[in-house]
């Protein structure tokens, strides 16, 4: 989709009640008009948390502002990735005083990142018009998503991270009843676009995720893994479901965000029994 359309598509969104966007994402996912009396799917249950459950009690949480005070409180503030500044608006980002490298974030809805590499070749006007763009957009208007409805909009400069390859690779753990069942790492995410699935104990799943292939490479269990489930286990620990998102950057864990919806329940497990299985961990 191209950016064009998308905004029209996103407008679009911003109108519609709730029950006929989440109608429009069941029947694109699975083929079918969400049914209440009917929930088998993975993300027919997200669907049901966008309509029924209170997301607005997340708020704290989703924001990735005020989440930095809640991960200092529960696991330190050692797993978060330094911050640079955080600004209400783009026009007071002091880009002249920041890294070459860096990251910049708006703290109110997902896929708001900008990652700069090089600071050099940046278009700053640009790069403001997009920024402000976003400070204008209420997320939970467009994606139904009411975690993000009262956070106050800022804009985050982040440390910019990376591996030895300059890639980041992305541990996302699902968990359900306060447990990790299972973890999610996306490769060549910007190439060709892999995942796979390990259980805790980092055995490879039989599993899925609707248009994308499993990552056919070897990848070797992290050396801290229990570490990283050990900070799992305390965030996850209050909540009926919610995906821990980490980085494991040369042995050094980072927090990355905790998700409620993911992917706002459009991509489907397959194949579609696991999809099943998986939803039948989130009780209702």
């Amino acid at each position: 989709m191209t950016d064009t359309l998308r905004s029209i598509y996103w407008d679009l969104l911003k109108i519609l009640p709730t029950i006929i966007v989440v109608n429009i994402e069941n029947l694109f996912t699975y083929k079918r008009l969400f049914r209440k009396s009917r929930i088998d799917y993975f993300g027919e249950k997200i669907q049901w948390l966008k309509l029924y459950g209170n997301l607005e009690k997340y708020e704290k949480y989703a924001d990735k502002y005020k989440v930095r005070e809640y991960i200092k409180e529960t696991i330190g503030e050692q797993y978060l990735i330094k911050l640079l500044g955080v600004y209400d608006k783009a026009e007071n980002i002091p880009y002249e005083t920041l890294p070459n490298k860096f990251v910049i974030k708006a703290n109110h809805g997902s896929g708001y990142n900008i990652i700069v590499k090089d600071k050099a070749s940046l278009d700053i006007k640009k790069t403001n018009r997009k920024l402000n763009k976003w400070l204008r957009e209420d997320y939970s208007r467009i994606k139904k998503e009411k975690q993000y409805k009262n956070i106050k909009r800022k804009l985050l400069i982040e440390e910019y991270k990376s591996d030895k390859n300059d890639s980041l690779l992305d541990y996302k753990f699902f968990c359900f009843n306060g447990k990790p069942k299972f973890i999610k790492i996306d490769f060549d995410r910007y190439s060709n676009h892999a995942a796979n699935f390990y259980d805790t104990e980092w055995n490879l799943l039989k599993l899925k995720e609707k248009g994308y292939e499993n990552y056919s490479k070897n990848f070797d269990k992290p050396k801290n893994n229990k570490e990283m489930i050990k900070i799992v286990n305390k965030l996850c620990k209050d909540f009926q479901f919610v995906r821990v998102d980490l980085y494991n950057i040369e042995g050094k864990i980072y927090f990355g965000e905790l998700t409620f919806t993911p992917a706002s329940g459009k991509h489907p497990f397959v194949p579609l029994e696991k999809d099943k299985e998986i939803a039948s961990m989130i009780e209702l």
